[in-house]
């Protein structure tokens, strides 16, 4: 055959360390059809501070692949909420080999067309909480690329007819595909006429939407008489790939003819017929009970341009019964992102009869629908029973609804396709079903009831029971509870929703924040929010000490940043210890706020600025506009805090180097001043910096931040200067004739004195 390349490639993007499923990177692929080989080149390289990672130590990196929709991982082996099914996915860990790059390539054969998806982390890390800028951080980059080869022109068997094809002796295989339609209970595959060898030396595989491997349905031709292949309940409205395989060293040209028939489960009598009128199409499923049969043109198809003749119809054997039962459509409601409800006609209540069961179909729409979480809920009606032990069984599976005629098996599986089973009885009369990231299509609930007796499973007689049926699409599995909030996240054109626990660690982990194996108790979370909340007490002895000393915009500030620190921290908590006065986002703002103006308003009272200055309130009103501006462009960035500190603190350094220069002495001029206030002072400011940069994490972070406000607090009692005794007004002095200058001097406040009671010193004025 004729092969085509194509090339899709993803931009890079920095990985994260896994906490939950919205840490992850998720990149979007599009397989087309006939694809006969994947490769996936997964590239990765370090960066740090915009060069080359080299010095960036050595993280593995975590792929995973899944064809319809996300994976859903669970890397760190929590537990799942209950009636939560997990679908499968595979994954893949890279590792380095270079100093800061590496590539990994994963070829799938044959993969499924359509959407595949890749999720890509780094490994969970120690949780310590790092200040934003304070290093350059290393950068992980992930950069997905897809190489597909694919086959075009293959050729299209139709039902009801004969394709006869003669092979080559440099060709090993021939492959066919066919279109399954909606309403099939069987596919029959066989092979005739084998010619030019011995004991028809052939493999025949079938295979569902992709070309097969060497696991699909296989048949050897050789040991059989009659090569044929039978599936019953195939996928519906998908293409089915037939390969002719020839055995290794097998000399010459094999001739043979390849035939499909297709039975249609609405018309258990007859078999799909070969021609159809105009009206019928290859991309519409035909309805149930209506008089056409297969999906075709209203003309003979055309014939096969590998075969040596135009294709022969057949006559249309009988079948052996098979039945299908009418399928009820549900009606789509949809509510908002990832929420959707499907209503059933004359529901939502069900009766399920006792001879025959109940489909009912769900369809999600393709990429829109695979990124929430598909909701099954079954609600037996005791009431009518009628005393009997009815359980009624509900079989979930998707592309073909499963309505098995034994009616001892209560399973949901065949060798092809897999499903969920759910139950409802008399002692249990509710079940329910979750399914994170369904893959999109057509899903089929079949619900039978059956009785329970000493034998196992008989069919019940006049007993027909009533279910409450819901089934609906929600963004998270119960809104991620009261540890966790539902995100709604996005990949270039792709939405999905996914679970992230709240900023402070409670010990509530899992795909839904549900995992309370290492949950905090209600006490520990409790004396945690004391801790945080009633260390903001440390700030009444500096607000005392600022009114006392008439700094009253000091301890305005102060009463500030103590009132919304003690809310926000109340506020802030995860779970059922929270307290909110007003929203979380003023709040946290405010809190900031308060504390960076803290620090202002301290270095700026400890300056002893000219009173001109003060009084006007320069100063104070620009910390503000400057403080307000860095929190709104980043809150948690280093420089759009430090800043401002620095810049206030270049303000005092000025001030006292001014007066240093002016007086000829060290300013303050007093050893006291500096041993037992200034000192001591810096020192409990710097530790508490140091705390916060580089010791606080998630684990510790309850008490090490409550250590923080308490070191901040006390910091800002021993920095704040003393109260300035008022200037005695004295009378003027007579001035002498001729050239010079008069001196005020207030000695108290050049020489800092913490006690104006120390000393009486006048104010002196020289000419």
């Amino acid at each position: 055959g004729l092969f085509v390349t194509d090339y899709f490639t993803r931009t890079p993007r920095k990985l994260s360390p896994f906490r939950s499923f919205a840490s992850i990177e998720l990149f979007h692929f599009h397989i087309p059809e006939d694809t006969v080989i994947a490769v996936w080149n997964l590239i990765t390289f370090k960066e740090q501070g915009g060069t080359f990672g080299d010095q960036c130590p050595d993280r593995s990196i975590t792929v995973y692949f899944r064809s319809g929709a996300p994976s859903v991982i669970n890397p760190l082996h929590t537990h799942f909420p209950r009636d939560t099914a997990v679908p499968g996915s595979f994954a893949l860990t890279l590792t380095w080999t270079l100093p800061n790059r590496t590539t990994g390539v994963f070829n799938v054969t044959s993969p499924l067309p359509g959407d595949w998806f890749l999720a890509a982390h780094l490994p969970k890390d120690e949780g310590k909480i790092s200040v934003k800028g304070l290093y350059e951080e290393c950068q992980y980059l992930f950069q997905p690329q897809l190489i597909v080869q694919r086959l075009v022109n293959i050729a299209v068997l139709y039902p009801g007819y004969i394709t006869e094809q003669t092979m080559a002796p440099h060709n090993r295989s021939c492959l066919y595909k066919v279109f399954v339609p909606s309403y099939t209970s069987r596919v029959l595959v066989e092979v005739l006429q084998c010619r030019g060898a011995e004991g028809c030396p052939l493999w025949l595989r079938v295979r569902a939407k992709a070309p097969p491997l060497h696991n699909s349905t296989t048949m050897d031709c050789r040991e059989h008489a009659l090569c044929q292949l039978t599936l019953d309940l195939p996928f519906w409205q998908h293409w089915y790939y037939v390969l002719v395989e020839k055995h290794p060293g097998v000399p010459g040209t094999i001739s043979f003819q390849v035939t499909v028939q297709l039975t249609d489960c609405s018309r258990p009598s007859l078999a799909r017929p070969p021609f159809l009128p105009s009206s019928a199409s290859m991309n519409m499923p035909h309805s149930f009970g209506s008089t056409g049969g297969l999906v075709l043109g209203d003309s003979p198809p055309p014939a096969d341009p590998n075969s040596t003749k135009h294709p022969v119809p057949i006559p249309i054997a009988s079948p052996a019964s098979e039945q299908c039962w009418p399928v009820r459509p549900t009606l789509r409601n949809e509510l908002d992102t990832f929420s959707v409800h499907f209503y059933i006609f004359f529901g939502p209540n069900v009766s399920v009869l006792p001879d025959r069961p109940a489909v009912f179909v769900i369809n999600l729409l393709p990429v829109l629908d695979s990124g929430g979480v598909l909701n099954l809920e079954l609600r037996l009606n005791v009431s009518s029973l009628c005393g009997e032990n009815v359980t009624v069984f509900g079989c979930l599976n998707h592309e073909v609804p499963l309505t098995s005629s034994d009616n001892m098996s209560v399973t949901c599986e065949t060798e092809s396709m897999a499903g969920f089973l759910l139950s409802v009885n008399a002692t249990a009369s509710l079940s329910r079903l979750r399914i994170p990231y369904p893959q999109t299509g057509s899903w089929y609930l079949s619900l039978r009831s059956l009785c329970a007796t000493e034998h196992g499973f008989e069919p019940c007689s006049n007993v027909t029971a009533e279910v409450y049926l819901r089934a609906y699409l929600s963004p998270c599995i119960n809104d991620c509870g009261i540890y966790g909030q539902c995100k709604l996240l996005r990949t270039n054109n792709y939405l999905y929703a996914a679970c992230e626990r709240l900023s402070l660690p409670t010990g509530w982990n899992g795909w839904g924040c549900t995992d309370n194996a290492e949950a905090f108790s209600y006490g520990f979370q409790l004396l945690s929010t004391l801790l945080l909340c009633l260390s903001n007490v440390m700030f009444v002895p500096p607000v005392a000490i600022a009114v006392r000393s008439h700094y009253l915009m000091e301890a305005a500030v102060y009463i500030f940043t103590m009132f919304f620190s003690t809310f926000y921290h109340a506020c802030d908590q995860p779970g059922i210890v929270v307290f909110c006065i007003m929203d979380y986002d003023v709040l946290q703002f405010c809190d900031f706020l308060g504390s960076l103006m803290s620090v202002w308003v301290t270095v700026i009272a400890m300056a002893r600025l000219q009173p001109v200055v003060k009084q006007a309130s320069v100063l104070y009103l620009l910390g503000a506009m400057l403080l307000s501006m860095a929190l709104q462009m980043d809150r948690h960035g280093l420089w759009n805090m430090l800043g401002p500190s620095l810049f206030a603190l270049g303000i005092m350094a000025i001030a006292w180097t001014a007066r240093t220069i002016r007086r000829r002495h060290c300013y303050p001029p007093t050893w006291k001043r500096w041993a037992f206030y200034l000192c001591p002072g810096a020192l409990i400011a710097a530790a508490a910096v140091l705390l916060y940069a580089f010791v606080e994490t998630e684990e510790n972070y309850f008490y090490i931040h409550s250590i923080w406000h308490l070191l901040i607090a006390g910091s800002v009692g021993f920095l704040l200067p003393p109260r300035a005794k008022p200037t005695r007004r004295l009378g003027p002095l007579p001035r002498r004739k001729g050239c010079g200058y008069q001196l005020c001097v207030n000695e108290q406040e050049e020489l800092g004195l913490v006690d104006p009671a120390v000393a009486s010193i006048n104010s002196i004025c020289t000419s």
